[in-house]
């Protein structure tokens, strides 16, 4: 399966020098330059990394992944940049950040890096819920080896709400995550896919009215 990365880095000579190198090392790269173009590419696409500059035209890549974390977005994310104080690095980590690396990058040391940080995310692709298993590689729902009737979108929902850890989950923001643009949305189809999963965990998802849901450990 080909690894897919979303690369933000506003200095576009260098956002190329790191496209090239990824694509030459058989990874296939997005890439924006500012973060609200990054944003967008997020509710468009499935990405297995994000690698984010820091300092950024509008906001920094600290504020966007807080946006995308807080969103359910668990996508591994190293940070590139030219900041070298301890604070930085504390924030970067406590907002979520898996790695961090200061600039001026070495090549050969990045690409370790994402090995590296891949390996730990595929530990993690097998999630135990209860007595159930999701593999969020399949988009398959387990219960004692035997998969379960449960549709793509609904195992992506289950992602969603389980990765959110209890946080409320709006509805635009699930809405945003299961369709891309262009695709219709609608609170219908919505309500369907939790209904499948409710079947399986009628007390573990809960309907906040008016806002959306969030996922209840039992």
């Amino acid at each position: 399966m080909s690894v897919k990365i979303l690369l933000l880095e506003d200095d576009k000579l260098f956002n190329e020098t790191l496209q090239d190198f990824l694509e030459e090392e058989d990874f296939i790269v997005d890439y924006a330059l500012d973060p609200y173009s990054a944003l967008d590419l997020t509710y468009q696409h499935t990405y297995d990394l994000y690698l984010f500059d820091v300092n950024l035209p509008y906001e920094s890549g600290f504020n966007l992944l807080e946006k995308l974390r807080t969103s359910g977005d668990m996508t591994p994310t190293i940070f590139l940049t030219s900041r070298d104080d301890k604070a930085s690095l504390v924030e970067g980590f406590e907002i979520g950040g898996d790695d961090y690396m200061k600039k001026p990058i070495d090549l050969d040391e990045l690409l370790l890096r994402i090995y590296a940080l891949l390996r730990r995310q595929v530990r993690r692709q097998r999630v135990p819920i209860g007595a159930y298993m999701l593999d969020m590689v399949g988009k398959t729902l387990y219960l004692d080896n035997t998969a379960l009737e449960v549709t793509q979108k609904a195992i992506e929902l289950l992602a969603i709400l389980v990765e959110s850890k209890g946080e409320v989950v709006s509805s635009e923001i699930i809405k945003s995550r299961l369709w891309a643009a262009g695709q219709h949305a609608s609170d219908g189809s919505l309500r369907v896919y939790i209904t499948q999963l409710k079947k399986y965990f009628p007390d573990s998802i809960s309907n906040v009215r008016g806002i959306g849901y969030k996922w209840v450990e039992v």
